[in-house]
């Protein structure tokens, strides 16, 4: 049996989740680093690429993003439960640090139109009313909502365009929706205290994952009969495997890294995770780089892996590197200085 990890090695074990899941979403942003521009033509995949591009899309789109909006519902718990235990505003402090988060967004969006950050710190908001809200009342919220955008996935994949009510529903099934499904879930699992009992809860952390593991397996199977055939259904069903494949990923990553020899493995990652907001923009300008310098006018799924891992490994070692000097990432440190106004302390 493994010993119970401290609480320490547990926020690690998040760095960890929150580096991997900036690597994976390297996979979806790489192509967005080229401005398509009118004219522009983006070729048909073919052998290699089309394999590529259809294996992303069944296990990388949707999930890797939607798992740092998990992590991001996590952080907002611990952020303001901290907060309140320094006798602070837990609710205006977070406001503050969101409003901060939106700034630096817009700011980015001229490196990066396809950036998210504006779009957490709008959703974030919508966290601020469950901060006082019972463990059941979440649960049931989180149950409700992600059942309504399970139930309008399916509707839409059964009647498409003459499903009643189509806007509303494309509203529903939109990455917004599912954004705020994955923040509330990460709260939820923050306030409930599961993140740090992941060692008494492994036999339900186990069903969860032996629940997933089919759903998601199928819907792979269906993705990948959809893209050889070119159905037009298949960003839905890429959608709908969004919530089965983060609890299959999640759960399995909670379980994996009781393992200290696991941790020790993809501590690297845990310092990319640790600076996530500095890697996230830094990822924009890394990626534009070498974009330009390999004289690409469009990116196909072969430079999308290709770039992606060279932007890691670039971010792991200027990550280890900062980590030796500093205690936080750049632009941590300016975010944490406009959510406080004053010189803070590092902990």
């Amino acid at each position: 049996m493994n010993p119970s990890i401290s609480q320490q090695e547990r926020i690690a074990a998040l760095d960890i989740i929150r580096g991997l899941a900036l690597f994976g979403i390297l996979f979806i942003n790489v192509k967005g680093y080229i401005v398509l521009t009118e004219g522009m033509i983006i070729p048909e995949y073919t052998g290699m690429n089309q394999v590529i591009d259809t294996l992303i899309l069944m296990f990388v789109e949707k999930k890797f993003f939607s798992i740092f909006s998990f992590l991001f519902g996590v952080g907002f718990y611990i952020f303001a439960s901290r907060a309140e235990h320094r006798g602070d505003k837990p609710l205006w402090r977070f406001t503050r640090r969101l409003l901060v988060l939106l700034l630096i967004g817009i700011i980015h969006a001229f490196v990066f139109w396809g950036t998210i950050l504006p779009v957490y710190a709008l959703i974030g908001l919508f966290l601020l009313p469950f901060y006082r809200a019972k463990v059941t009342t979440i649960r049931n919220w989180l149950g409700g909502i992600a059942g309504v955008y399970l139930l309008a996935l399916i509707s839409k994949l059964m009647m498409g365009a003459a499903v009643p009510l189509s806007s509303v529903v494309d509203f529903v099934i939109s990455d917004t929706t599912l954004i705020f499904i994955m923040f509330l879930a990460g709260f939820l699992a923050a306030q409930a205290d599961w993140i740090r009992r992941i060692g008494e809860l492994k036999k339900r952390i186990r069903l969860v994952q032996l629940g997933a593991l089919p759903v998601f397996a199928g819907l792979s199977v269906w993705i990948w009969t959809a893209a050889q055939h070119g159905t037009d259904e298949l960003k839905l069903i890429v959608s709908l495997s969004a919530i089965p494949g983060v609890l299959l990923y999640v759960t399995s990553l909670f379980l994996l890294l009781e393992h200290r020899t696991a941790r020790t493995i993809l501590q690297p990652f845990a310092r990319v995770g640790q600076m996530a907001l500095t890697n996230y923009v830094a990822q924009s300008l890394i990626g534009s780089l070498f974009i330009s310098l390999m004289d690409l006018e469009t990116v196909s799924p072969v430079h999308v892996v290709l770039i992606a891992c060279l932007i890691m490994i670039v971010q792991l070692i200027y990550s280890s590197l900062w980590f030796r000097y500093f205690k936080m990432g750049p632009l941590e440190k300016a975010w944490r200085f406009m959510t406080y106004g004053r010189k803070q302390t590092a902990k």
